[in-house]
């Protein structure tokens, strides 16, 4: 018995050893600093992808390159360039000595005898079935390109943006490019960036990517000096790593700023995205002079545009603003009571929202209860008390934010961007009032353009936020929505499918209510701004139907001519020969025509009245009732057919006086 058991006992043993549970290992909390985060969530801020992350680096630094001139007026002029480099180039800048492989089957993009074999055999029969459709007349195919193989080798670009605007102080470069979610963007008002990382997040992919630091240049306006630094980030940290930070001569007296920064990249996929982006960024900013060049070491690669200024009339700048109070929660009133320098309620709210005026602010807290005064200290507020303000800001009546604080690219220049890089046959712009939604006021502008250059049939959708061209997920978006669904263009005479239509639609606002993770789209769920824009589309709509009617007509009027004039010759030996035979007839039955007749019948008998005489009085005639029809027209329809010819006013120097005379759609400048 018992050397039974002691034979059964290691199994036992055994088995209850295996299902022991592990216990779980004692959780640790961490914390990550915001580059850390960004960089651990890159697909947030638009780096999803090698070529993406090109499209993006590209992106933010000509924004920030607009912005920085605009701030200080000055025209922009905004030069990008992207270098290819190789990976021997690559390994040499790292200080890498090139390497050649040993084990050629290590590498993902090795294939082995056998698929050499099978893949040969395949192009072989692809080629022959060609041979013997070619034998036969049939239409041969292109061969398909031959399927690159797997590998996933990078490529690497070096990004250069140069500008003429602000600069930056020497001291606070480190931390504007080094130190996630520090910048001079966050206050309220309207701005370009989508998440106020900038050049950041370039910096960050190219530590991720390529490990090279960012090159920055910059120099204020009166400057004596450039400041030049080289510096990386600690993403552990959030904090800047600086390897060089100097001060340099600046003899030429230039002002503005030339970053440097060398990224993994995808130039191939996203080629007509980047060349996309800068043809809508001219468009919108007919004001600033852009030259984008790519550079390969293959000379057939290289690419050079050069979107010339068209206008020197700007934009106002847009103007920081205080909060709505229905567009504030708790936290936010929260944050402005710790950051106020007011004392009393009273103060504070006449002073940190907008539309709050003394007597205003009174009756507020009076509505409030008996625990609230005028004199008491805002510093005090309990948390209860504070929802109760957040719940009576939600309540309360308010005025309407004002627009005033907006920078819409306006009529002028939206209608000039479009003629400069389309070249339509028409074009129509409509700029709407400031309207509101959930606190926020915002503007809608819009463009309709009929023909061109390099526009596709039926509706060709281009977007922009804040002055900032759309790309990506244009088909949920509201302008596309609105322009797919809600307008009726047969009405307007415009054929969706067969005309070549442009759409332009800006909104401007102090806050933008993108959807998604990327911020790529502006949803179709706020009523506000799909009413606008549908308004907005439909002036233009309207202004395009009143140019195509008149062109209508007037085609209709060139074909109604044409066939007048067709049947002038049968016309004329028709009515010749009838007059001829007429003269022939006996003198006593002369008597029945009158005496003018008589006269014409004699001048027909005595040839005085040719057959050429009787053609040019006929179309004569054709042109006198075409022009009286054409000017019944015009009179009716209150239209004035003289021809018009563009005329663009090329700037003079800045020596030059003037004085200039703006209107929604023109500018007329006197000089003197």
């Amino acid at each position: 018995m018992e050397s039974g058991r002691s034979s059964e006992s290691p199994e036992v043993a055994k088995k209850g050893k295996s299902k022991t549970p592990r216990k779980p290992k004692d959780s640790i909390l961490k914390q990550k600093s915001p580059a850390e985060f960004f960089a651990d969530n890159k697909n947030i801020a638009g780096f999803d992808n090698p070529g993406k992350c090109l499209y993006t680096t590209v992106r933010e630094l000509v924004e920030n390159a607009l912005d920085s001139a605009e701030s200080i007026s000055e025209l922009p002029v905004v030069e990008i360039t992207i270098e290819e480099i190789g990976r021997s180039k690559f390994n040499s800048m790292i200080g890498l000595a090139d390497h050649e492989r040993r084990d050629e089957a290590l590498y993902d993009d090795f294939e082995t005898a056998k698929a050499r074999e099978k893949r040969l055999a395949k192009e072989a029969r692809v080629l022959e079935i060609q041979a013997k459709n070619a034998a036969l007349g049939k239409k041969v195919k292109d061969p398909a390109a031959t399927k690159a193989a797997k590998g996933r080798e990078a490529s690497y670009y070096r990004v250069t943006c140069k500008d003429n605007g602000r600069g930056m102080p020497h001291d606070d470069i480190p931390n504007m490019f080094g130190r996630v979610l520090s910048g001079t963007k966050y206050g309220l008002k309207q701005t370009r960036g989508k998440f106020g990382l900038g050049a950041k997040m370039a910096l960050i992919w190219s530590k991720m990517s390529t490990g090279l630091p960012i090159e920055i240049t910059s120099s204020m306006n009166s400057q004596n000096y450039t400041s030049f630094c080289r510096l990386d980030i600690d993403i552990h940290k959030n904090v800047p790593h600086i390897h060089m930070h100097e001060k340099r001569e600046n003899k030429e007296r230039w002002h503005g700023a030339e970053i440097q920064i060398v990224i993994e990249g995808n130039w191939t996929t996203y080629r007509s995205k980047i060349l996309h982006y800068m043809r809508q960024m001219a468009v919108i900013t007919p004001y600033a002079q852009f030259l984008f060049q790519f550079v390969s070491d293959s000379p057939e690669k290289n690419v050079t545009i050069r979107f010339t200024r068209r206008t020197d009339i700007m934009p106002s700048v847009p103007l920081e603003t205080k909060y709505h109070p229905s567009a504030v929660d708790i936290l936010l009133i929260k944050r402005l009571i710790t950051e106020t320098s007011k004392q009393t309620l009273l103060q504070f709210l006449q002073h940190e929202f907008v539309n709050i005026g003394k007597s205003h602010a009174e009756r507020l807290i009076g509505e409030m209860g008996p625990d609230f005064s005028p004199k008491m200290s805002v510093k005090s507020l309990t948390p209860q008390q504070i929802v109760r303000i957040h719940q009576l800001f939600r309540q309360a009546k308010f005025d309407d934010p004002s627009g005033d604080i907006l920078s819409p690219a306006g009529e002028y220049n939206l209608r000039l961007g479009i003629i400069k890089e389309l070249h339509p046959d028409m074009v129509a712009t409509f700029s709407g009032s400031a309207q509101v939604f959930e606190g926020h006021p915002f503007i809608v502008e819009a463009g309709v353009s009929v023909g061109g250059k390099d526009v596709k049939q039926g509706l060709n959708v281009f977007r922009f936020a804040n002055r900032i061209p759309l790309l990506f997920e244009q088909g949920a978006d509201v302008v596309t929505r609105t322009a797919m669904k809600r307008i009726n263009w047969n009405s307007y005479k415009i054929n969706q499918t067969q005309d070549k239509i442009g759409v332009f639609v800006s909104i401007v606002s102090t806050k933008i209510p993108f959807k998604g993770t990327g911020k790529e789209y502006i949803g179709d769920d706020i009523s506000e701004i799909a009413s606008a824009v549908k308004t907005a589309i439909k002036q233009c709509c309207n202004q395009l139907k009143s140019k195509i009617v008149k062109r209508i007509h007037a085609r209709e009027q060139q074909e109604r001519k044409r066939n007048l004039s067709k049947y002038i010759p049968s016309a004329t030996a028709a009515i010749y020969d009838l007059l001829k035979q007429t003269t022939n007839v006996h003198a006593s039955k002369k008597r029945r025509f009158r005496d003018d007749n008589a006269d014409l019948l004699k001048q027909v008998s005595v040839n005085s009245l040719t057959k050429d005489t009787f053609r040019e009085k006929l179309a004569q005639h054709v042109e006198k009732v075409d022009y009286e029809m054409g000017l019944e027209y015009a009179t009716q329809t209150g239209v004035n057919e003289e021809p018009r010819e563009e005329i663009y006013i090329e700037s003079l120097n800045e020596d030059k006086n003037f004085l200039d005379l703006q209107s929604p759609i023109f500018v007329f400048r006197l000089y003197h």
